[in-house]
């Protein structure tokens, strides 16, 4: 018989990455829709992990914390390494949400409202608004 003999009748239990690269771990928890928009967001700068600026293979671990700016900021702990794309109530899970609230809509809508007719904004109350609105 030949060196199959010998070989055990399963493959050893393959084990959990201990870290994985930041990029796939955003989009698997489904931070992101797809992996390249990870990518491009950790390019441009909107990605922080431990309060560094993240680069699409920067590694993420159990512990680190991952800022992400979308439409407002995200900010998340590590608690489980995947790297695959899993379903929203396993995704939750791998994470800690630590993002604080945001503000009522009622009081930045009230806040940044211009009377009916008054035109166009000139560039010193466009920037009071976007201040209003937190951008």
């Amino acid at each position: 018989m030949g060196l199959s003999a010998h070989r055990p009748a399963y493959p050893e239990r393959v084990t959990e990455p201990t870290a994985t690269r930041v990029d796939r771990w955003i989009w698997a928890v489904r931070l992101f829709r797809t992996r390249s928009l990870a990518a491009a967001a950790c390019r441009a700068g909107h990605v922080r992990v431990n309060g560094d600026r993240a680069k699409p293979a920067t590694m993420v671990k159990i512990g680190d914390e991952v800022r992400v700016r979308t439409d407002r900021e995200h900010i998340v702990e590590v608690r489980a390494i995947t790297e695959r794309r899993l379903g929203a109530a396993l995704a939750a899970e791998c994470l800690i949400d630590r993002t604080p609230p945001p503000p009522p809509r009622e009081h930045v809508a009230l806040a940044a409202q211009r009377e009916r007719g008054a035109g166009r904004p000139t560039k010193r109350e466009r920037r009071d608004i976007d201040r209003l609105r937190g951008r």
